[in-house]
């Protein structure tokens, strides 16, 4: 380890924050050093997945370099990272509860029999990007998406039926899921359903 970068780790979070405030890269880095493990177990205790507390940690960090000229300000690094981890967990969930809600609200409307020919047009194309996007999951992923969701399966059943671990299909889940989020996601912003 080279001497400037024994310096850096010494400096306090405030000289941190003024070095970031400069675009310095170093500080950046012994910033990310300082902190990443600890809100990453945070963020995991929390969530209690890995790859959403990953992804998580990803954004805040990010968030810290592009906005590192008004986060020169804070009066504590640590609080602002906390703070910061704690309102994308927040705005994480809140979100996965409004996609959630509006599904059910989807499904107890079409079971109601209430919807018009535009409405099942909109259902038809939703289902239909559902099924394509399942469908260009790499073969393992689909396999484990379909016992899990089709076949109501829990992660430990599958694990044993494909010889693999529970967590791997946990993650593989998880992927499954993000990927075809995204594009429900951007459907229902493309096309408004009406609830």
């Amino acid at each position: 380890m080279a001497k400037s970068d024994i310096a850096l780790e010494l400096l306090s979070d405030q000289q941190l924050l003024q070095l970031l405030a400069k675009g310095s890269q170093a500080g950046y880095t012994v910033i990310y050093a300082r902190y990443s493990e600890i809100l990453f177990r945070h963020a995991y205790k929390m969530l209690e997945d890995r790859a959403e507390a990953e992804d998580v940690i990803q954004e805040v960090f990010l968030m810290l370099w592009t906005k590192r000229a008004e986060v020169a300000g804070a009066t504590s690094l640590s609080g602002y990272l906390y703070t910061s981890v704690r309102n994308r967990i927040l705005n994480h969930l809140t979100h996965q509860k409004v996609i959630d809600k509006y599904l059910d609200s989807m499904r107890t409307y079409v079971e109601a029999g209430g919807y018009t020919a535009d409405e099942q047009l909109r259902e038809k194309e939703l289902a239909a990007i559902i099924e394509k996007e399942i469908g260009a999951m790499p073969p393992k992923m689909r396999e484990i998406f379909l016992m899990s969701r089709n076949e109501q399966l829990s992660h430990k059943s599958i694990g044993e039926l494909l010889n693999i671990s529970d967590k791997t299909v946990k993650q593989q889940v998880y992927k499954a899921v993000k990927q075809l989020k995204g594009r429900v996601e951007h459907f229902l912003k493309v096309i408004p359903l009406l609830l």
